[in-house]
C-alpha cells in the first residue's frame, strides 16, 4: 500500500488522543493510519456539505429579503415559544 500515491505526514498528537486513536485501530482490526485517512475522510465531507448547506440557506435569505437581525429575532421568537411550553 505504499505506492499508491501516498506521502508520509508528521502529526503530533496528545498522549491521550493517540491512545484513543490506537484504540479505536484495534477495535476495528485496521492500522492507525487507516482510522485517520478514514477520519480525514469523514471531516472534509462533513465540512463541505455543511459549506453547501450554508451557501443555500443564505442564498435563500438573499432571495427572501431576510437580514441577519431578522434570523436572530426568528430564533429569540421560537426559544420564547419553547420555554413558554
Amino acid at each position: 500500500m505504499r505506492d499508491m500515491g501516498l506521502s508520509t505526514v508528521n502529526i503530533s498528537f496528545p498522549k491521550s488522543l493517540l491512545r484513543s486513536i490506537d484504540e479505536v485501530a484495534r477495535e476495528e482490526i485496521r492500522s492507525r493510519s487507516e482510522l485517520l485517512r478514514e477520519a480525514m475522510r469523514l471531516y472534509i465531507e462533513r465540512k463541505r456539505r455543511l459549506n453547501r448547506t450554508f451557501a443555500f440557506w443564505r442564498g435563500e435569505a438573499k432571495a427572501s429579503g431576510l437580514k441577519p437581525s431578522d434570523v436572530g429575532k426568528a430564533i429569540a421568537r421560537v426559544r420564547a415559544l419553547k420555554k413558554n411550553r
